[in-house]
Order: C-alpha cells, then structure tokens, then sequence
C-alpha cells in the first residue's frame, strides 16, 4: 500500500469513486440508531459524507492527504451543521489506534493482506460500542476468476467466511454472503458481513 501512488490517482481525476455513497451501505447503516460512525479507508467521503448529512457524528480516516482534502472540499458546500459532524484523519490503518467506542464501523472495500486484515478488523470490534454494528464490503476472493473489475491480487481479496473467522469470537455475526454487482463491464462479486458487538 503506497499513499503516494493513492494521492496521484485521486489528484488525477476529479471524483475516483463518484459521489453517491454505495447503495449496500446505505442500506446496512440507515436502520441502526445515529451515534458516533468511523468509516476506514474513506477515499473522498462519500460515505462519511452521506453518514453526517444523516446525522451521524463521522471520523473519516484515509492514508490520502489528497482524497482528504478533496472531501473536506466538498463538505465545505454542506450546511455547517453537518459540516460540524465531520472529522477528516490522516492515518495507515495498519497500525493507527482507534480511539474511542463507534456506534457503526465502516469498510468499503478496503483490502489489506491477511494479517493486517485480521488485525485491523480485531481492533475495529473491539472499538464498537456495546450494540455498535461493523459493516464490511469489500471485492470476494472468486472476483478474480468469476467477476470483473477489482484488484487482481488474491492475497488481498477475501471471503464472508474469512471475515467471519476474523472477529466471530467478539462479535455477533448478522450477514456473511456474497452479492453480485452489474457494472458497465460485467458482473463483479462482493463479500459483505455485517456484524455486533453484544449489549
């Protein structure tokens, strides 16, 4: 993982990922009770801005000083009121220290090796707040062979199971399954487990 290649790809276009925030987290977080949301690996913010317009009090974190900004930049034209529900962090996942307790814990498609995905996934249950929800999207590891798009190397990529296997031990398990995406080049195959930390 090299923040300087992720600033060149953001800083090269206008919008990486698009605006809308994806329709799978909106359906996962928009149920649960507004609290404190961390979403990892935030990129430009959509969903860390979709979140505070929703009223979610958000720490938006990214290794990416440009991708940062550019949200930041955008959430300059909300209201300030949202605006005030938005903090942006600069931080590598690998080894940053989560601070405090989250209602809703986010990652969308954010894909690390196996013991550094093991690991930050461990420490994100353990920042849940009792009842907060961890929601995980990501690229399945039969994308490669069976979808399209997504990042090519299977070290990276994982299954509903793996993710299971990562935190089932402190949290309780609600969705663990596969989802299939029509994009413009074809069928792409998503992993999403939603699990909770115990009252």
């Amino acid at each position: 993982m090299d923040a300087q290649a992720w600033d060149d790809r953001y800083a090269s276009t206008e919008l990486v990922w698009g605006a809308p925030p994806n329709p799978v987290i909106v359906a996962q977080a928009w149920p649960l009770h507004r609290g404190r949301a961390l979403d990892l690996g935030c990129g430009e913010g959509r969903h860390a801005i979709w979140l505070a317009l929703n009223a979610w009090t958000v720490t938006a974190v990214d290794f990416s000083r440009v991708a940062l900004n550019k949200g930041a930049t955008i959430a300059t034209k909300l209201p300030r009121r949202t605006r005030d529900r938005l903090t942006w962090v600069e931080a590598d996942l690998t080894s940053w220290d989560i601070p405090g307790e989250f209602s809703l814990i986010i990652s969308a498609y954010l894909h690390f090796p196996e013991t550094e995905r093991r690991d930050l996934m461990r420490r994100c249950a353990q920042a849940l707040a009792p009842g907060g929800t961890l929601v995980v999207l990501g690229h399945d590891s039969t994308n490669i062979a069976e979808g399209v798009g997504g990042p090519q190397d299977p070290e990276v990529l994982y299954t509903p199971e793996d993710i299971v296997s990562d935190v089932e031990d402190l949290l309780t398990i609600d969705i663990a399954q596969k989802l299939h995406r029509a994009t413009e080049k074809g069928v792409a195959i998503d992993c999403l487990v939603t699990a909770h930390r115990p009252s």
